[in-house]
């Protein structure tokens, strides 16, 4: 099985997953768009027995709109978002795509929360 590797912008935390990702998901809501600084957020979900992680990360938790908490990892040198724990599903972790940094990612199956999504970004699904 192919391993994936994901990082911070530093480099000094790691995410490594094993196999293809359960699930990516385009999200459009307000909190992935303030933590992005973009117009949302893509995840890829893994159960986390697939799941390493290596290096230092702080933790900021809060309630989803769904009304369930996520614990976000970040790095604590740079600051990156590199994974997330969804309380919604504790078995999974979610990465963020981009710290991916791969070309050939699988794309999105699945867009959450497009009530807010922005006129102008035409959906890939």
């Amino acid at each position: 099985m192919r391993t994936r590797t994901a990082a911070c912008a530093c480099g000094a935390l790691v995410v490594r997953s094993v196999g293809e990702p359960d699930l990516v998901s385009l999200c459009h809501c307000r909190q992935c768009q303030r933590r992005t600084g973009s117009a949302f957020g893509l995840a890829a979900f893994y159960d986390r027995a697939r799941v390493t992680v290596e290096g230092a990360a702080r933790m900021y938790r809060r309630r989803s709109d769904s009304g369930f908490d996520v614990v976000f990892h970040f790095c604590a040198q740079c600051g990156s978002t590199v994974y997330w724990e969804p309380m919604r599903k504790p078995e999974a972790i979610a990465i963020a795509v981009g710290c991916f940094a791969e070309h050939d990612f699988p794309p999105p199956s699945k867009a959450v929360y497009e009530a807010n999504r922005h006129r102008w970004f035409t959906l890939p699904i």
